[in-house]
Protein backbone atom coordinates (compact mmCIF):
# COMPACT_ATOMS: atom_id res chain seq x y z
CA UNK A 1 0.00 0.00 0.00
CA UNK A 2 1.58 3.48 -0.88
CA UNK A 3 2.48 5.91 1.90
CA UNK A 4 -0.05 8.76 2.26
CA UNK A 5 1.12 12.33 1.48
CA UNK A 6 -0.28 12.78 5.17
CA UNK A 7 1.67 10.09 6.55
CA UNK A 8 5.02 11.52 4.25
CA UNK A 9 4.81 15.10 5.97
CA UNK A 10 4.52 13.81 9.56
CA UNK A 11 7.68 11.63 8.56
CA UNK A 12 8.95 15.60 7.70
CA UNK A 13 7.42 16.94 10.86
CA UNK A 14 8.54 14.66 13.15
CA UNK A 15 12.52 15.27 11.81
CA UNK A 16 12.27 18.73 11.86
CA UNK A 17 11.21 18.37 15.39
CA UNK A 18 14.47 16.53 16.18
CA UNK A 19 16.19 18.73 13.68
CA UNK A 20 14.82 21.69 15.87
CA UNK A 21 16.15 20.77 19.35
CA UNK A 22 19.93 19.82 18.13
CA UNK A 23 19.70 23.28 16.19
CA UNK A 24 19.23 24.99 19.56
CA UNK A 25 22.30 23.76 21.18
CA UNK A 26 24.29 26.08 19.53
CA UNK A 27 22.46 28.57 19.93
CA UNK A 28 22.65 28.50 23.70
CA UNK A 29 25.02 31.08 25.75
CA UNK A 30 25.90 28.57 29.15
CA UNK A 31 27.31 31.65 30.84
CA UNK A 32 23.91 34.14 30.34
CA UNK A 33 21.66 31.29 30.93
CA UNK A 34 20.11 32.73 27.27
CA UNK A 35 19.33 31.79 23.57
CA UNK A 36 21.70 34.17 21.34
CA UNK A 37 20.03 36.80 19.01
CA UNK A 38 21.35 35.00 15.95
CA UNK A 39 23.35 31.94 14.65
CA UNK A 40 24.89 32.80 11.80
CA UNK A 41 27.20 31.40 8.88
CA UNK A 42 30.68 32.75 8.62
CA UNK A 43 33.44 31.71 6.28
CA UNK A 44 35.23 30.47 10.36
CA UNK A 45 32.01 28.57 10.58
CA UNK A 46 28.97 29.16 12.44
CA UNK A 47 28.96 32.29 15.17
CA UNK A 48 26.30 33.22 17.81
CA UNK A 49 25.36 37.13 17.57
CA UNK A 50 23.73 38.88 20.71
CA UNK A 51 21.80 37.30 23.77
CA UNK A 52 17.62 37.41 23.33
CA UNK A 53 15.47 37.36 26.72
CA UNK A 54 12.78 37.56 24.13
CA UNK A 55 13.51 34.96 22.11
CA UNK A 56 14.72 32.59 25.05
CA UNK A 57 11.33 33.28 26.10
CA UNK A 58 9.88 32.13 23.13
CA UNK A 59 12.42 29.16 22.83
CA UNK A 60 11.34 28.08 26.24
CA UNK A 61 7.73 27.69 25.45
CA UNK A 62 8.55 25.20 22.12
CA UNK A 63 10.68 23.27 24.70
CA UNK A 64 8.31 23.34 27.48
CA UNK A 65 5.45 21.93 24.69
CA UNK A 66 7.81 19.30 23.29
CA UNK A 67 8.37 17.96 26.99
CA UNK A 68 4.53 17.23 26.84
CA UNK A 69 4.98 15.17 24.05
CA UNK A 70 7.97 12.95 24.56
CA UNK A 71 11.04 15.10 24.54
CA UNK A 72 14.24 15.37 26.47
CA UNK A 73 15.12 18.75 27.14
CA UNK A 74 19.06 18.98 26.95
CA UNK A 75 18.15 22.59 28.86
CA UNK A 76 17.19 23.31 32.39
CA UNK A 77 14.17 25.11 31.59
CA UNK A 78 13.33 26.19 34.99
CA UNK A 79 17.01 27.85 35.45
CA UNK A 80 16.13 29.42 32.84
CA UNK A 81 13.09 31.19 33.43
CA UNK A 82 13.80 31.64 36.94
CA UNK A 83 17.12 33.77 35.90
CA UNK A 84 14.53 35.93 33.66
CA UNK A 85 12.51 36.29 36.74
CA UNK A 86 15.11 37.11 38.75
CA UNK A 87 16.59 40.02 36.86
CA UNK A 88 14.13 42.03 35.24
CA UNK A 89 16.11 44.81 33.59
CA UNK A 90 16.03 43.70 30.22
CA UNK A 91 12.13 44.24 30.78
CA UNK A 92 11.50 47.28 29.17
CA UNK A 93 8.09 47.00 26.48
CA UNK A 94 4.87 45.74 27.12
CA UNK A 95 5.55 42.94 24.07
CA UNK A 96 8.25 41.20 26.55
CA UNK A 97 5.95 41.53 29.60
CA UNK A 98 3.28 39.53 27.49
CA UNK A 99 5.77 36.61 26.51
CA UNK A 100 6.89 36.40 30.67
CA UNK A 101 3.11 36.29 31.69
CA UNK A 102 3.13 33.18 28.61
CA UNK A 103 6.22 31.66 29.68
CA UNK A 104 4.90 31.57 33.08
CA UNK A 105 1.02 30.33 32.60
CA UNK A 106 3.39 27.27 30.57
CA UNK A 107 6.01 26.60 32.88
CA UNK A 108 5.49 27.78 36.04
CA UNK A 109 1.63 28.35 36.44
CA UNK A 110 2.26 29.14 40.12
CA UNK A 111 4.62 31.85 39.92
CA UNK A 112 2.57 33.80 37.66
CA UNK A 113 0.13 35.73 40.31
CA UNK A 114 2.87 37.09 41.78
CA UNK A 115 4.78 38.17 38.11
CA UNK A 116 1.44 39.61 37.38
CA UNK A 117 1.74 41.59 40.44
CA UNK A 118 4.90 42.52 41.08
CA UNK A 119 5.11 44.05 37.57
CA UNK A 120 1.64 45.78 37.47
CA UNK A 121 0.54 44.32 34.74
CA UNK A 122 -2.94 46.14 35.60
CA UNK A 123 -1.19 49.61 34.27
CA UNK A 124 0.81 47.97 31.70
CA UNK A 125 -0.76 49.20 28.85
CA UNK A 126 -0.73 52.41 29.88
CA UNK A 127 2.61 52.63 30.93
CA UNK A 128 4.61 50.87 28.38
CA UNK A 129 5.21 52.78 25.09
CA UNK A 130 4.40 50.24 22.71
CA UNK A 131 1.24 49.78 24.87
CA UNK A 132 0.18 53.90 23.95
CA UNK A 133 0.70 53.14 20.45
CA UNK A 134 -1.32 50.23 20.38
CA UNK A 135 1.35 48.01 18.79
CA UNK A 136 -0.18 44.92 17.14
CA UNK A 137 1.94 42.55 17.23
CA UNK A 138 3.34 43.29 20.88
CA UNK A 139 0.04 43.78 22.07
CA UNK A 140 -0.92 40.28 20.87
CA UNK A 141 1.71 39.13 22.90
CA UNK A 142 0.52 40.64 26.37
CA UNK A 143 -2.95 39.39 25.32
CA UNK A 144 -1.78 35.85 24.38
CA UNK A 145 0.04 36.05 28.41
CA UNK A 146 -3.09 37.33 29.79
CA UNK A 147 -5.41 35.11 28.25
CA UNK A 148 -3.00 31.74 28.89
CA UNK A 149 -2.72 32.52 32.15
CA UNK A 150 -6.94 32.41 32.64
CA UNK A 151 -6.37 28.50 30.65
CA UNK A 152 -4.28 27.73 32.87
CA UNK A 153 -7.06 28.41 36.12
CA UNK A 154 -6.00 31.93 36.99
CA UNK A 155 -8.79 33.75 35.84
CA UNK A 156 -10.03 34.75 39.40
CA UNK A 157 -6.65 37.07 39.61
CA UNK A 158 -7.76 40.75 40.58
CA UNK A 159 -7.71 42.71 37.52
CA UNK A 160 -6.62 40.49 34.67
CA UNK A 161 -10.04 39.88 33.24
CA UNK A 162 -10.55 43.32 32.82
CA UNK A 163 -7.16 43.98 31.12
CA UNK A 164 -7.42 41.09 28.83
CA UNK A 165 -11.09 43.19 27.37
CA UNK A 166 -9.18 46.07 27.64
CA UNK A 167 -5.99 44.60 25.08
CA UNK A 168 -8.15 42.70 23.10
CA UNK A 169 -10.11 45.87 22.33
CA UNK A 170 -6.88 47.66 21.69
CA UNK A 171 -5.74 45.06 18.94
CA UNK A 172 -9.37 45.07 17.41
CA UNK A 173 -9.47 48.49 16.35
CA UNK A 174 -6.03 47.55 14.06
CA UNK A 175 -8.33 45.21 11.89
CA UNK A 176 -9.55 46.40 8.94
CA UNK A 177 -13.07 44.68 7.19
CA UNK A 178 -11.11 41.89 5.09
CA UNK A 179 -9.76 40.77 8.37
CA UNK A 180 -6.15 42.36 8.11
CA UNK A 181 -4.19 44.05 11.42
CA UNK A 182 -2.37 47.05 10.70
CA UNK A 183 0.84 47.56 12.42
CA UNK A 184 -0.58 49.83 15.11
CA UNK A 185 -3.32 52.22 16.00
CA UNK A 186 -4.06 54.73 14.03
CA UNK A 187 -3.09 58.03 13.95
CA UNK A 188 -2.89 62.02 12.68
CA UNK A 189 0.61 61.97 11.14
CA UNK A 190 1.20 60.87 7.41
CA UNK A 191 4.32 58.52 8.36
CA UNK A 192 2.63 56.60 11.08
CA UNK A 193 -0.71 56.49 9.04
CA UNK A 194 0.87 54.71 6.38
CA UNK A 195 3.35 52.68 9.11
CA UNK A 196 0.04 51.32 10.77
CA UNK A 197 -2.50 50.97 7.87
CA UNK A 198 0.27 47.88 6.84
CA UNK A 199 1.15 45.30 8.81
CA UNK A 200 3.62 42.43 8.69
CA UNK A 201 2.73 38.65 8.57
CA UNK A 202 3.54 38.96 12.51
CA UNK A 203 0.92 41.38 12.52
CA UNK A 204 -1.33 38.64 11.74
CA UNK A 205 -0.12 35.64 13.01
CA UNK A 206 0.13 36.71 16.65
CA UNK A 207 -3.56 38.27 17.01
CA UNK A 208 -5.07 35.07 15.19
CA UNK A 209 -2.81 33.03 18.52
CA UNK A 210 -4.18 35.51 21.15
CA UNK A 211 -7.89 35.94 19.77
CA UNK A 212 -8.15 32.32 19.72
CA UNK A 213 -6.89 31.83 23.17
CA UNK A 214 -8.27 35.10 24.13
CA UNK A 215 -11.83 33.45 23.17
CA UNK A 216 -11.56 30.33 24.67
CA UNK A 217 -10.63 31.47 27.90
CA UNK A 218 -13.23 34.02 28.27
CA UNK A 219 -15.76 32.51 25.74
CA UNK A 220 -15.70 35.34 23.35
CA UNK A 221 -17.47 33.81 20.25
CA UNK A 222 -16.58 37.38 18.37
CA UNK A 223 -12.72 37.09 19.13
CA UNK A 224 -12.70 33.85 17.24
CA UNK A 225 -14.75 35.25 14.20
CA UNK A 226 -11.93 38.01 14.17
CA UNK A 227 -9.32 35.56 14.28
CA UNK A 228 -10.96 33.79 11.52
CA UNK A 229 -11.76 36.49 9.58
CA UNK A 230 -8.00 37.42 9.48
CA UNK A 231 -6.44 34.00 8.97
CA UNK A 232 -9.13 33.12 6.01
CA UNK A 233 -7.59 36.56 4.38
CA UNK A 234 -3.86 34.81 4.82
CA UNK A 235 -4.77 31.76 3.48
CA UNK A 236 -6.76 33.11 0.43
CA UNK A 237 -3.60 35.34 -0.63
CA UNK A 238 -0.92 32.27 0.49
CA UNK A 239 1.23 31.79 -2.60
CA UNK A 240 1.14 29.29 -5.20
CA UNK A 241 4.38 27.53 -3.63
CA UNK A 242 2.53 27.93 0.02
CA UNK A 243 4.77 31.33 0.22
CA UNK A 244 3.27 33.12 3.85
CA UNK A 245 4.05 36.64 2.35
CA UNK A 246 5.53 39.73 4.40
CA UNK A 247 3.55 42.72 3.93
CA UNK A 248 -0.21 43.96 3.82
CA UNK A 249 -2.73 46.32 3.76
CA UNK A 250 -5.17 46.91 6.37
CA UNK A 251 -7.76 48.87 4.09
CA UNK A 252 -7.76 46.70 1.18
CA UNK A 253 -6.68 43.39 2.27
CA UNK A 254 -3.96 42.87 -0.37
CA UNK A 255 -0.67 41.58 -0.19
CA UNK A 256 1.52 44.32 -0.46
CA UNK A 257 4.89 43.33 0.38
CA UNK A 258 5.98 39.81 -0.88
CA UNK A 259 9.64 39.59 0.13
CA UNK A 260 11.50 38.29 2.34
CA UNK A 261 9.77 34.65 2.82
CA UNK A 262 10.34 33.20 5.90
CA UNK A 263 11.03 30.12 6.94
CA UNK A 264 9.37 30.66 10.43
CA UNK A 265 6.34 31.69 9.08
CA UNK A 266 6.24 28.48 6.52
CA UNK A 267 7.19 26.02 9.45
CA UNK A 268 6.65 27.56 12.85
CA UNK A 269 4.66 30.97 13.32
CA UNK A 270 1.75 29.98 10.46
CA UNK A 271 0.49 26.74 11.83
CA UNK A 272 1.11 27.47 15.41
CA UNK A 273 -1.42 30.58 15.07
CA UNK A 274 -3.92 28.18 12.84
CA UNK A 275 -3.60 25.00 14.96
CA UNK A 276 -5.06 27.28 17.92
CA UNK A 277 -7.77 28.80 15.52
CA UNK A 278 -8.09 25.32 14.69
CA UNK A 279 -8.48 24.57 18.23
CA UNK A 280 -10.57 27.10 19.62
CA UNK A 281 -13.14 27.30 16.67
CA UNK A 282 -13.23 23.62 15.04
CA UNK A 283 -12.33 25.31 11.84
CA UNK A 284 -9.75 22.96 9.87
CA UNK A 285 -6.74 24.96 8.55
CA UNK A 286 -4.39 22.07 8.02
CA UNK A 287 -4.25 22.14 4.23
CA UNK A 288 -2.71 25.61 4.19
CA UNK A 289 -0.23 24.30 6.94
CA UNK A 290 0.83 22.02 5.09
CA UNK A 291 1.02 23.43 1.88
CA UNK A 292 3.22 25.91 3.75
CA UNK A 293 6.04 23.51 4.33
CA UNK A 294 7.61 21.73 1.03
CA UNK A 295 8.82 25.62 0.41
CA UNK A 296 11.63 24.66 3.15
CA UNK A 297 12.90 21.65 1.70
CA UNK A 298 13.27 23.18 -1.89
CA UNK A 299 9.80 23.67 -3.66
CA UNK A 300 10.47 27.52 -3.66
CA UNK A 301 11.40 29.91 -6.22
CA UNK A 302 15.26 29.39 -6.15
CA UNK A 303 14.94 25.18 -5.91
CA UNK A 304 17.01 25.81 -2.43
CA UNK A 305 16.23 23.38 0.29
CA UNK A 306 16.49 25.94 3.00
CA UNK A 307 16.50 22.95 5.41
CA UNK A 308 20.40 21.97 6.08
CA UNK A 309 20.38 18.83 8.13
CA UNK A 310 23.56 17.91 8.24
CA UNK A 311 24.22 21.36 9.67
CA UNK A 312 20.82 21.00 11.82
CA UNK A 313 19.79 24.52 10.63
CA UNK A 314 16.69 25.81 8.89
CA UNK A 315 18.05 29.17 6.70
CA UNK A 316 16.30 32.36 7.60
CA UNK A 317 14.58 33.81 3.98
CA UNK A 318 14.69 33.97 0.86
CA UNK A 319 14.98 37.61 0.04
CA UNK A 320 15.39 40.49 -2.33
CA UNK A 321 17.81 43.87 -1.61
CA UNK A 322 16.26 46.84 0.26
CA UNK A 323 15.95 48.81 -2.91
CA UNK A 324 14.00 45.68 -4.73
CA UNK A 325 11.69 45.45 -1.77
CA UNK A 326 10.46 48.46 -1.70
CA UNK A 327 10.15 49.41 -5.13
CA UNK A 328 8.04 46.70 -5.63
CA UNK A 329 5.89 47.24 -2.20
CA UNK A 330 5.50 50.93 -3.72
CA UNK A 331 4.00 49.86 -6.88
CA UNK A 332 1.78 47.52 -4.98
CA UNK A 333 0.45 50.30 -2.91
CA UNK A 334 0.13 52.37 -6.07
CA UNK A 335 -2.13 49.40 -7.07
CA UNK A 336 -0.29 47.94 -9.89
CA UNK A 337 1.45 44.03 -10.04
CA UNK A 338 5.02 43.71 -10.79
CA UNK A 339 5.47 42.04 -14.13
CA UNK A 340 7.42 39.23 -13.22
CA UNK A 341 5.17 37.01 -9.92
CA UNK A 342 9.05 35.60 -9.17
CA UNK A 343 11.37 39.01 -8.97
CA UNK A 344 15.21 38.60 -10.14
CA UNK A 345 17.89 38.92 -7.25
CA UNK A 346 16.56 36.77 -4.92
CA UNK A 347 18.74 35.23 -2.42
CA UNK A 348 19.05 33.15 0.80
CA UNK A 349 19.78 34.73 4.16
CA UNK A 350 22.03 32.16 5.74
CA UNK A 351 21.01 32.73 9.50
CA UNK A 352 18.80 31.19 12.07
CA UNK A 353 17.23 32.55 14.81
CA UNK A 354 16.17 30.41 18.29
CA UNK A 355 12.80 31.71 18.31
CA UNK A 356 12.31 29.85 15.07
CA UNK A 357 12.56 26.42 16.34
CA UNK A 358 10.61 27.43 19.57
CA UNK A 359 7.54 28.43 17.52
CA UNK A 360 8.23 25.06 14.97
CA UNK A 361 8.38 23.10 18.63
CA UNK A 362 5.08 25.11 20.18
CA UNK A 363 3.43 24.31 16.58
CA UNK A 364 4.41 20.05 16.10
CA UNK A 365 5.40 18.90 18.90
CA UNK A 366 2.56 16.65 18.98
CA UNK A 367 3.56 14.50 16.33
CA UNK A 368 6.53 13.61 18.10
CA UNK A 369 10.42 12.90 17.33
CA UNK A 370 12.78 10.83 15.58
Amino acid sequence: MPVSIESKVEVKIRALNTLSVKGLVPMFDHRSKLFCNRLLRTEQGFAREGLSPRYTLMTLMGLNRGEKFGLRNPFDSQAILNRLLKDRTWLDNIGDLGLLLWACAQLSPERYEEVYRDLNVAAAVDFYADGRAGHTMEMAWFLAGLANGALAGLKTIPGLADIAFKTFEVVRKNQGRNGIFGHLAASVGLTTTLRGRLGSFADQVYPIYAFSKFGSAFDHEEALKFAQDCADTICAVQGPLGQWWWHYDSRSGRVVGKYPVYSVHQDAMAPMALFALSESSGKDYVTWIFKGLPWIYGENELKFNLCDASANIVWRSIYLSKSKTYFQEGVRLLGFEPQSSVPAGLRVCFEDRPYHFGWELYAFAEYGFE
